[in-house]
């Protein structure tokens, strides 16, 4: 009768100095779990998502020995929530009040939803909009689509999965200021350094980013 005491003693002092395996379930597994931060596992999730290596042939032309489908990552439920809520920080950061955000299609239209879903759930909603490559070919004839949920001549982020030469974010921004908005903001979640962000940066547009290329690679 006196073996069962004994071993129960045994079993805790050996979990206590860790001879025995934890479960998921312990408490150490869920403190690693909150010691990463959302921009550490957002980074983790481009890497095993979204970063590829090979020959490619980028959007601009150009060829590259890397690709970054940002598709990948905030297409995925938890990529989502986590590039929206991480771009939401960086607009509640900015001096000028940011009231819708946007991007062009097809890019930005899961970036600008997850933003948007991620401003509601913190009770400052943000609408989002998207801009079309082409204008609308029937009805209002628009480029842009979420034109009812703006206020007239606001401020608006604009954002997009990865810039590299800025080109795309370029064209949105002249169509977004045809159609009486101002640019308070320009994101992206990977900025490839490879001359997007002087680009926009000369025409007045300063490029934030999640992660540059550098700090995607960095171990």
């Amino acid at each position: 009768m006196t073996f069962l005491p004994i071993a129960s003693f045994f079993f805790a002092l050996f979990k206590k100095e860790g001879t025995i395996p934890a479960k998921k379930s312990d408490k150490i597994y869920t403190r690693e779990k909150t010691i990463m931060s959302d921009r550490q596992r957002l980074k983790q999730i481009l890497l095993e998502k979204s970063y590829r290596k090979g020959t490619f042939t980028l959007t601009s032309g150009k060829t590259s020995d890397f690709y970054i489908d940002g598709k990948q990552t905030i297409l995925s439920a938890e990529g989502a929530y986590l590039c929206g809520k991480l771009i939401l920080e960086l607009i509640a950061g900015e001096n000028k009040e940011i009231k819708a955000v946007g991007g062009m299609t097809l890019g930005a239209d899961p970036i600008v939803t997850a933003v948007s879903i991620a401003s509601f759930l913190e009770k400052t909603p943000i609408p989002a909009f998207i801009v079309r490559k082409e204008a609308k070919g029937h009805g209002t004839g628009n480029y842009i689509e979420g034109l009812g949920n703006m206020e007239e001549g606001c401020s608006v982020a604009l954002v997009e999965d990865v810039v590299t030469t800025g080109g795309t974010l370029l064209q949105v921004i002249e169509r977004v200021e045809d159609a009486g908005f101002k640019v308070g903001l320009v994101v992206t979640i990977v900025e490839r350094q490879e001359g997007g962000a002087e680009v926009l940066e000369k025409a007045g547009y300063p490029l934030k980013s999640l992660f540059t290329r550098e700090e995607l690679l960095q171990e």
